[in-house]
Order: C-alpha cells, then sequence, then structure tokens
C-alpha cells in the first residue's frame, strides 16, 4: 500500500483504478484513503488493537476536508491506544443492514428471480435478527461463528443463509465498507445433515403409472407434465415454464435452466408425450392465472402419490431416480451429468448406490408404463 502526505490538493486529483486503492498518509501512522472504481472517496483508519486488526471507516471525502478527516483520524486512533470505545456515529461505519441491502440491489441481479427471493428469506429470517445494527466493519470471524451456533436447531437454514452472508461480506470489501481479506465467513464448516433422497423401486413405478392412467382423461396436461418429468430427469421449473420453442429435432433446447443453456434428449416415450399435447399457446402448458406457478403441480402430485400409497416421495425424487436408474444402468458419469444438467460431477455421482439388478429392471419398465404403452 503507498504512503504519502494526504493534503486536500493531493486528494481531489487521486484518480480511480479498475480496482479498489488504498493509499496510507506518510504523517498519521493508520490513516488513509480508499479510492473506489466508481470514483467515491473513503478516509480511514487502519490499525492493531489487543492483537486484532482494526479498520474504521472515518469519513467521506466528498463531505468532508482532508483537515477534519485527519482531525478524527487522530482522535480515533487515540482512543484505541487509551482503550476507550470508538463511538459508531463516530467512525462512520455503515451498519449491517445497509449494505445488505445495497448487495441485493446490485449483486442480487446476477441471481435468478427463485434464488433472489429465496436468499432475501434467508437475509430476513437469519441474518438481519443477528447482525441488523451492527458496523459491518466491526463483524469478526468469531461473531459468525456464534451467529452460525445459534442456529444448530436448523441446519439447513444455517447452510443456505451462510453463503448469502459471505457474498455480503464479500461486497463490502469489494466496496469499501470492509478492509480488503477480511471476510469473516472463511472456514465455517457446515453442518451435516443426513440426506433425504427416496428412490422409486419398479413397484412403486408401476402403481404410480396405474395412477396416471387413471386421471389422464380429466388431467391430461397435468399428467403429461409428470410423464416428462419421469422421464427425462428435468427440473420441475424446467418442465412447467417449456415452451414449444425449445423442442425441435427431438430435444428439449432449454437456455436458461438454473445451472445455464443445455440440451436435453428425449426419449421416444418423452417426445409421445409432446406429440399428443395441442400447440394452443407458446406453453407447452397454459397454466396462465396462476399466482404460484408450482402449486399447478404441486396439488396434484399430492394427490397421486397418496393414491399410489407413496406419501413419502418429494416430487423432486423422481430426478433422484432417474438419476441413480442411469448410473447404475451402466451409463457414465459425465453422461448422466449431460442428461441432469449438472455442473459438478460429485453432484451426479451421490445417486450412484442403487443396486444393478434393481435399476436394469426398472429401465425395461419405465417407459411403456409411464406412456401409457401398457394398462
Amino acid at each position: 500500500m503507498p504512503a504519502i502526505r494526504l493534503t486536500q490538493r493531493r486528494v481531489y486529483t487521486l484518480r480511480p483504478r479498475k480496482s479498489v486503492r488504498n493509499i496510507r498518509d506518510a504523517e498519521l501512522k493508520g490513516y488513509g484513503i480508499r479510492i473506489m472504481p466508481s470514483g467515491r472517496k473513503r478516509y480511514f483508519i487502519h490499525s492493531q488493537h489487543r492483537g486484532h486488526r482494526v479498520w474504521k471507516i472515518v469519513g467521506d471525502a466528498a463531505v468532508m476536508t482532508e483537515a477534519e478527516a485527519r482531525a478524527r483520524a487522530r482522535s480515533m486512533l487515540a482512543a484505541l491506544r487509551d482503550d476507550r470505545d470508538i463511538d459508531a456515529d463516530m467512525s462512520g461505519d455503515v451498519p449491517f443492514e445497509t449494505v445488505a441491502e445495497e448487495v441485493f440491489s446490485r449483486y442480487g441481479r446476477r441471481w435468478k428471480p427463485r434464488t433472489l427471493a429465496a436468499n432475501r428469506r434467508y437475509l430476513h429470517d437469519q441474518l438481519l435478527p443477528f447482525f441488523a445494527g451492527r458496523p459491518i466493519a466491526d463483524i469478526t470471524r468469531e461473531e459468525v461463528q456464534r451467529w452460525f451456533r445459534s442456529l444448530h436447531a436448523t441446519p439447513a437454514a444455517a447452510n443456505r443463509s451462510a453463503p448469502v452472508l459471505s457474498v455480503i461480506m464479500q461486497q463490502a470489501e469489494a466496496w469499501g465498507y470492509r478492509p480488503d481479506g477480511g471476510n469473516p465467513c472463511k472456514g465455517i464448516r457446515r453442518y451435516r445433515q443426513k440426506r433425504s433422497e427416496r428412490f422409486l423401486s419398479p413397484e412403486e413405478y408401476r402403481r404410480l403409472g396405474m395412477a396416471l392412467e387413471r386421471h389422464e382423461a380429466r388431467q391430461p396436461f397435468r399428467v403429461a407434465a409428470l410423464r416428462l418429468l419421469l422421464l427425462t430427469g428435468c427440473r420441475k421449473s424446467e418442465i412447467i415454464g417449456l415452451e414449444w420453442r425449445f423442442y425441435r429435432d427431438g430435444r428439449l433446447y432449454l437456455g436458461d435452466s438454473k445451472t445455464g443453456p443445455r440440451t436435453v434428449w428425449l426419449c421416444a416415450a418423452a417426445r409421445e408425450v409432446l406429440g399428443g399435447l395441442p400447440r394452443s399457446s407458446r406453453f407447452v402448458f397454459p397454466i396462465g392465472g396462476w399466482s404460484a406457478p408450482w402449486g399447478w403441480l404441486d396439488g396434484f402430485w399430492m394427490q397421486l402419490r397418496a393414491e399410489a400409497g407413496l406419501e413419502d416421495v418429494r416430487l423432486h425424487d423422481t430426478r433422484h431416480s432417474f438419476a441413480s436408474m442411469a448410473l447404475s444402468s451402466g451409463e457414465t458419469i459425465r453422461t448422466v451429468g449431460r442428461l441432469l444438467g449438472h455442473v459438478n460431477a460429485a453432484t451426479t455421482l451421490k445417486y450412484a448406490h442403487l443396486s444393478d439388478a434393481t435399476v436394469r429392471e426398472t429401465v425395461e419398465t419405465l417407459a411403456p408404463l409411464l406412456s401409457g404403452a401398457v394398462s
């Protein structure tokens, strides 16, 4: 970090670069200015106190002269040396919730709408009750670990909200609210959770196929949607939001799946399902008027699984079963990963534990049962 004698004239002439610049004052040790890529300039102090690094915002160069910042920095550094508390208002620290909202407004554009909504729930339910009101520059690794331990009764929520907190801290560094290299979320060990994957047996597939047939005349679209889920291993969102323009040459070309663009190769039974649907809308499943599209299929699935005696089977378990069936039938991790749209091979590998005999039997019976070819 370069050191120069800061003056009002020099502060005015400092120009932004592509990355954050920190310039220390050559005269007052622990005092400096940070220049953001946006051009914003903020005075800070950076010192050691009782074996810990202390980094505080002194003020914004747009509203404070260099002489005022120097005087305030001198007082803050003196308070540190004398073991006196530095008032949050005096330091100009920005509270956690303010930075979090800025992250959701700016960085949140990178998240898909459902991810953004889920992350905002984690912010509201798990993060704000603990961190609201705290100056973001003061939040330590010990404090983050204490927060994480406080959520031991809800490990899933803790594991999913920890990355949200990490992004907030990461962006706080990038935007100058925290010192570089000070993300307090690094090294957090997630809670171990019991895997809840449920895999369908050939007999269960048979019962499910029979239940689908009983409803086909009254609920043709819902039955078709479920058959496509079972025959392709697609995610629910990929099927419910499917448009006819994505279907050509016997394949689905999904431009905006969870992991990015991908191609879904369809078996003959899946192509037959699509061939039996009318093209009355640009959507394969025209469900306009539903404020929550997932409810269009979820309610029907709960009814169907009760009829088939599969009350413990979630709709996403059909994707698990598809993956395990393909892997145990001899397909490679890479091939099945491409079928499912997995980015990480480890995600695919966790489905590889079903017995070969069970899965081979399922392969032979699944397609005709679900396509309606066998009664």
